[in-house]
């Protein structure tokens, strides 16, 4: 059935309330009960349309390593491997700046995964960013920052792979050799992914000033010590952020902190380079295996005590995959009523080639920030803009091809970085313990400024 202009309600009021009530959960339910009601299924729809939505690989997937990665940074707390890190780390850093480039740093160096990345950086540094009263907003848009634009322009990452596979076909691009070659050719001409990454460092060294709501924030944890907002709702449980360090035992940094980082960064590289797709699930349940029986066998914790702390680290994951779960329901529901293809009609005949990069960006950006996923983003602007610019070019690989394959690349991060729907703005939230929506609203207006220098870009760029 077409559903028209009637398949934008349920993402835009899901987006309208979340940033009205800042409920998340409470935002997406009313979303997708309105959804359900919209498809003629009638209120016994909407348990139907949980079951229907959540009972596949994907979300236990991500669930899955959300749940590893809670227990992974509870053995953390526990066995003291972040203030071992954190005293280390923080004889050498001695300002905010430091601090904040400190973030950002690790932000590109975990480039392999955009889920890893906010979940490792946020509880790694929260400590530090706490103590040079950094607020969590701030910490949560550098890990977000440093997440999808990162692994975007990577060509060693499952987005470079699931681009490129997506590119197989179209024009001259006949295998994936070919397409992993303009997949390549196209990334220096991704500005929003690489201006967000240069923002974020031009912010840190105080060479752009804060502005907007991350400015009252930030204001608010220098003058008073407040990291988090009075009355916001971390995304982390207190079970987790407040974990007590076991005073039993011998850890240290070496076997506690930085060798399960190893096993995920060589589980991941190892595992790409052999079959194309990183392991991402494996090697945190191998990281989580291998520290709980390290700190067994240090006598850390008894049996027991490890038991407990894993309970502890689901816990602390819950609300995280509790606004993961209404998102993936939304998602299903924009994917039922044909969001995007509609968005994508109305919009295909404004295309022209002085033109085509920048209403590409912007239609993915849009496209991506309603239904909170840029991976169908790719899978949905790709096959039309694409094929379309290799018809403006007579079939050759011109700019014009490179300039339209990265502004879908990086309207689509535009979503997944700041949407409230996208699962590692999620992540992000919960990897610096920050309330959701005060993530979001930090966000927003950091984010809209790279959107639009990068329209300019591609205004420009067209016209060349």
């Amino acid at each position: 059935m077409d559903y028209g202009w009637l398949s934008l309600i349920p993402p835009l009021l899901a987006i309208l309330l979340a940033f009205l009530t800042r409920e998340p959960v409470f935002s997406l339910a009313v979303a997708c009960l309105a959804g359900v009601l919209l498809m003629g299924q009638g209120l016994l729809g909407f348990p139907e349309l949980l079951a229907r939505s959540l009972g596949n690989r994907d979300f236990m997937w991500i669930c899955l390593v959300e749940v590893c990665i809670g227990i992974l940074v509870a053995f953390y707390q526990r066995c003291g491997a972040v203030n071992m890190f954190s005293q280390r780390v923080g004889s050498l850093i001695k300002s905010r700046v430091q601090t904040q480039f400190m973030a950002w740093g690790l932000g590109l160096f975990i480039f392999f995964s955009d889920y890893f990345s906010p979940l490792f950086v946020g509880p790694v540094m929260r400590d530090l960013t706490d103590k040079a009263h950094m607020s969590r907003e701030k910490l949560a848009y550098i890990c977000d920052s440093t997440s999808a634009p990162v692994s975007v322009l990577a060509p060693i990452t499952g987005w470079a792979v699931y681009i490129t596979g997506l590119l197989i076909g179209i024009g001259p691009i006949l295998n994936k050799q070919d397409a992993m070659a303009v997949f390549i050719k196209s990334v220096p001409y991704n500005f929003y992914s690489i201006l967000s990454i240069i923002m974020v460092a031009l912010i840190a060294g105080k060479v752009i000033p804060e502005f907007g709501p991350m400015k009252k924030a930030e204001l608010r944890a220098v003058e008073t010590g407040e990291v988090l907002r009075p009355g916001s709702v971390p995304m982390m449980s207190y079970e987790l952020t407040n974990l007590p360090v076991s005073e039993k035992g011998r850890p240290n940094i070496w076997l506690n902190f930085f060798t399960p980082v190893l096993i995920v960064i060589t589980v991941n590289m190892v595992s790409f380079f052999a079959t194309g797709q990183a392991r991402v699930l494996d090697s945190f349940m191998l990281a989580t295996v291998v520290l709980g029986v390290t700190m067994f066998i240090q006598k850390v914790d008894n049996l027991s005590g490890l038991m407990k702390c894993m309970q502890a680290g689901i816990k602390g994951v819950l609300p995280a995959i509790l606004i993961l779960s209404f998102a993936y329901a939304i998602n299903f529901v924009s994917r039922e009523m044909g969001t995007a293809h509609y968005i994508v009609e109305s919009t295909t005949e404004w295309f022209n080639p002085a033109l085509l990069p920048v209403l590409v960006f912007m239609l993915s950006a849009f496209i991506s920030f309603a239904t909170g996923t840029s991976w169908g983003t790719f899978a949905i602007v790709i096959p039309v803009a694409v094929p379309l610019a290799f018809e403006f070019s007579q079939g050759q690989v011109t700019p014009l091809v490179l300039g339209t394959i990265a502004a879908c690349a990086g309207g689509g991060v535009f979503g997944d970085h700041c949407s409230p729907l996208s699962d590692t703005t999620v992540l992000s939230s919960l990897g610096a313990a920050c309330d959701h929506m005060d993530h979001v609203k930090t966000q927003m207006p950091y984010a809209l400024v790279v959107a639009a220098m990068a329209s300019v870009f591609y205004i420009v760029f067209g016209l060349i």
